[in-house]
């Protein structure tokens, strides 16, 4: 009887986890969020990595009193997969312009990789800073972080000094510094998350990422990495589509030797057949639009803004506002978000007119 009782003791502690495997997503918003909704969404296009969408969203809650949100279940895929923690502020009316195109003023979001399994929290910093750091078991869960901070050093180095040799020197660079970095974080879905940026047709990259495509094999290599993590998935079939229209694109140029404005042109209408007219629109109506910088940005992104119009460097920024050089390109981050530009000469042209 007790070697009967054993058995089955083992059997439950054997499957225990299976039953019990469930996730819990949780963390804290700051003062000037806590009257918004934090979503959770489920990103399987990695072309709408930023952003609320509507067939993304798995929950959406209220932060408490304290500015603390929890998301918990067990309905997430086994697999890891890419997930988004969004809050804003936007009034419902505008639900459908600010939400869904992203580009709600007041909001803030994390990007991460988890499953159904994962734990993670999402502290608010020793520097007040929300969403910029992880906790979890799986050091994966910060690889969309890390890259974040490889992308703005990269911003930074463009803006150094604007010229087209200095950018030539610096796409050759980051492009490999990006994809070694990505390959040594041992998963696809972080790469794919370089990739987006890096190919995306609406960026200035995307002309030396062709060329990169041409004799560059990371892109085959990271298709064999994600069918061989991820077959089947959505990822990996919406990869594989894109990675041989461009590379069906870049050979056909190639054999023709067409002049580089027949290639534009050709690229052009490549976008038109994948239906990125979503993303065009949205530049146009946005382009033209001065954000208000007392509405839009935080008292320490609006006294950042005043000393990047003052000519401050960033060490000069963290000197006067006592916090680290990190902690000013992450507000410098934010504020090329909210106001939609990517460089300090765009800042200063902003609001120079």
């Amino acid at each position: 009887m007790n070697a009967y009782r054993t058995v089955i003791l083992l059997f439950c502690l054997l499957i225990s986890p299976l039953v019990h495997a469930q996730y819990e997503f949780s963390g804290y918003v700051d003062g000037s969020m806590i009257d918004g909704e934090v979503y959770l969404s489920l990103v399987e296009d990695y072309r709408k990595i930023s952003g609320v969408y509507n067939e993304q969203i798995i929950a959406k809650i209220k932060p408490d009193s304290t500015g603390f949100f929890s998301f918990t279940g067990n309905n997430l895929p086994e697999e890891n997969r890419m997930y988004r923690i969004h809050v804003d502020t936007c009034p419902d009316g505008e639900y459908n312009l600010s939400h869904v195109s992203g580009h709600c003023a007041n909001s803030k979001e994390v990007v991460f990789v988890a499953n159904n399994s994962l734990t993670l929290s999402l502290p608010v910093t020793f520097e007040n800073e929300m969403f910029c750091k992880i906790v979890s078991e799986d050091e994966r869960s910060n690889a969309f972080l890390k890259i974040d901070s490889l992308k703005n050093d990269m911003r930074f180095a463009f803006s150094t000094y604007r010229s087209e040799a200095n950018r030539k020197i610096n796409t050759r660079k980051w492009f490999s510094i990006l994809q070694q970095y990505g390959e040594q974080l041992n998963e696809p879905l972080a790469e794919l998350y370089i990739y987006s940026f890096l190919s995306d047709r609406g960026s200035d990259l995307h002309t030396y990422y062709l060329e990169d495509l041409k004799n560059n094999s990371y892109y085959s290599g990271l298709l064999t990495r994600l069918k061989t993590s991820y077959p089947q998935t959505s990822y990996t079939q919406q990869y594989e589509a894109e990675l041989k229209a461009d590379q069906f694109l870049v050979q056909t140029a190639s054999e023709a030797k067409l002049p580089w404005w027949v290639y534009l042109a050709s690229g052009i209408a490549l976008i038109s057949v994948l239906g990125n007219f979503y993303f065009f629109g949205k530049w146009k109506k946005t382009k033209n639009a001065i954000p208000d910088a007392g509405k839009v940005l935080s008292n320490q992104e609006q006294k950042v803004l005043e000393l990047i119009l003052a000519d401050k460097t960033n060490k000069e920024i963290a000197s006067e506002m006592f916090v680290s050089v990190s902690t000013v390109k992450t507000h410098i981050n934010n504020l090329y978000k909210k106001l939609k530009v990517s460089s300090r000469d765009e800042v200063k042209t902003l609001y120079a007119s």
